[in-house]
C-alpha cells in the first residue's frame, strides 16, 4: 500500500464534498464512509466539536467516540457574570450536535443555537502513527439562546466546527488555538492553529479565514503557558486567559487523557498584517494515550 501523504482540500461554502482520491488511503477509510472501528490495529477515534465565541458568552460542545466508547461535554463561559458552567458525561442525549445545531440539556443550562457554515471548509488527511487521520474545519454563523438558571440570553456570533476522525498514534500530544475576531475596518477573521496533528509544513490544517476565505499559514509556536502563539511568517496572537476547562481522565491502563482548554480574549496580528481590533477564543493542550 502506498504511503499516506498530507493532503488538503478547500471546499467553497454550499458545495458538498465527494470522497476524493487521497494518496495511500482507500475511500472507505475516510468520511463520509462508515469507517471501520479498527484499522491497522488502531482503534477509530472520531469527534465533533463546536466552539462558539463572543464578547458576552463563549461556549463549546463536543461528542467523542473512542473505540466505540462515547463521551459528551459542554462548557459555557459567561463573561458578564464571570462564571464557568461545564459538564462531561457518558449519558446519552444531553449534548446533540447534528448538522446545523448545538443543543444542550443538562441541569441548569440549556443551549439552543443554529449553526450555519458560511465560509470555505478545509479537509485534511495526514499520516499519523503508522495510519492516517482526517479533519474538516469550517467557520460558521451562530444564532440562538443560552439559558442559565432560568435566565435566557440571546446570542448572535461566530463559531468554528471541528469534525475529526482517524486512527491516531497510541500516544498523541497537541496544542491548538481557535477563535474569532475582526480588524478595525470590519474584516471578519477566524483562526485554527495547531501543532502535533495535521501540522505538516504544507497541506496542514493551520488556517485563517478572512471574510470566509480560507488561507493556509505556516508552522506556529505556542508559548509554554499558552499565553501566545507565534507565526513563522511573522505576527503573534496574545492570549489573556479568563477561565479554563480542564480534565485528567484515567480509564484503566489503556486510556489516559490530560486536557486543558482556557477561554479568553485575544489581541495581536495574523499573517498578512491583519491586526485584531478584538478577538475571543480558546487555547488547548492535550496529552492522550489511546
Amino acid at each position: 500500500m502506498p504511503a499516506v501523504t498530507p493532503s488538503r482540500i478547500v471546499v467553497p461554502p454550499g458545495r458538498p464534498t465527494a470522497p476524493p482520491a487521497r494518496p495511500g488511503v482507500a475511500v472507505g477509510l475516510l468520511p463520509p464512509s462508515r469507517m471501520p472501528l479498527v484499522h491497522g490495529r488502531r482503534p477509530l477515534k472520531r469527534w465533533r466539536y463546536v466552539g462558539v465565541y463572543g464578547a458576552d458568552l463563549m461556549l463549546c460542545a463536543g461528542r467523542v467516540v473512542i473505540g466505540g466508547l462515547p463521551q459528551s461535554f459542554w462548557a459555557v463561559w459567561d463573561r458578564e457574570e464571570q462564571r464557568l458552567h461545564e459538564h462531561t458525561t457518558f449519558a446519552p442525549g444531553r449534548v446533540r450536535l447534528p448538522d446545523g445545531l448545538v443543543a444542550v440539556r443538562d441541569g441548569n443550562v440549556q443551549v439552543d443555537l443554529r449553526i450555519a457554515p458560511d465560509g470555505d471548509a478545509v479537509e485534511i488527511v495526514s499520516p499519523h502513527g503508522g495510519a492516517h487521520i482526517w479533519t474538516r474545519k469550517q467557520g460558521a454563523a451562530a444564532r440562538g439562546t443560552v439559558t442559565i438558571d432560568g435566565r435566557v440570553r440571546r446570542f448572535v456570533g461566530r463559531a468554528l466546527i471541528d469534525d475529526s476522525a482517524g486512527y491516531h498514534a497510541r500516544t498523541t500530544d497537541w496544542e491548538w488555538a481557535a477563535g474569532i475576531g475582526a480588524t478595525a475596518d470590519g474584516v471578519a477573521l477566524t483562526w485554527n492553529l495547531v501543532t502535533g496533528i495535521h501540522d505538516a509544513q504544507e497541506n496542514s490544517e493551520r488556517t485563517i479565514w478572512v471574510d470566509g476565505e480560507a488561507r493556509e499559514v505556516g508552522p506556529v509556536t505556542f508559548a509554554a503557558d499558552l499565553s501566545s502563539v507565534a507565526f513563522s511568517e511573522g505576527g503573534r496572537l496574545l492570549f489573556t486567559q479568563e477561565s479554563e476547562r480542564a480534565r485528567n481522565d484515567r480509564f484503566g491502563p489503556l486510556l489516559v487523557s490530560d486536557y486543558r482548554q482556557p477561554f479568553g480574549s485575544v489581541r495581536g496580528t495574523l499573517p498578512g498584517g491583519l491586526e485584531l481590533a478584538a478577538g475571543f477564543g480558546v487555547m488547548e493542550r492535550h496529552h492522550a494515550r489511546w
